[in-house]
């Protein structure tokens, strides 16, 4: 049970870091929210047998879309925490470092880069979009933050959740 509860504290606030990054930088840089909408559109497709789209965008909406978006942004957070803890153990909450941290938030870009992207039309790692070098930084700098807040959340997980 404390594995399961430190992953979801860790996940869930490493999670929100990553949102609240995404937030920041929609002035700072100009970068507008991910729309996870379009994440939502995906899932709710895979259910219906369809993995791969051309334009997810181009794909007709389905009801909830946000809701499963959401829904799905949090819990791959979450299923990110749980790997952290299944390799370091649950010590690594009881005194968090911040190198596993930064290994599995810039290892969890792999997933946009391989699954995600190719899934909904952008390519791999973005190459099908008008400018995939500057979306893989952003990727990448948006996972290295994941990373910093995976760290964050283990300490605040370590007050929260004594076990």
């Amino acid at each position: 049970m404390d594995y399961l509860m430190c992953a979801v504290l860790v996940g869930a606030g490493a999670t929100a870091v990553m949102d609240l990054w995404a937030i920041a930088r929609k002035p700072l840089l100009g970068i507008p929210l991910p729309n996870y909408g379009l994440v939502g559109r995906w899932f709710a497709y895979m259910a219906r047998g369809r993995f791969r789209h051309d334009a997810i965008a181009a794909a007709p909406p389905v009801r909830r879309e946000r809701l499963i978006g959401w829904t799905a942004h949090y819990l791959i957070g979450m299923a990110f925490a749980a790997v952290l803890l299944a390799v370091w153990g649950l010590d690594w909450v009881r005194h968090p470092t911040l190198g596993p941290a930064l290994i599995v938030g810039i290892g969890s870009v792999a997933a946009p880069f391989l699954v995600m992207q190719p899934g909904m039309g952008a390519g791999i790692a973005a190459s099908r979009t008008p400018r995939p070098a500057a979306a893989r930084v952003q990727s990448l700098v948006t996972h290295a933050i994941f990373g910093l807040g995976l760290y964050a959340a283990g300490w605040v997980t370590r007050w929260l959740y004594p076990f």
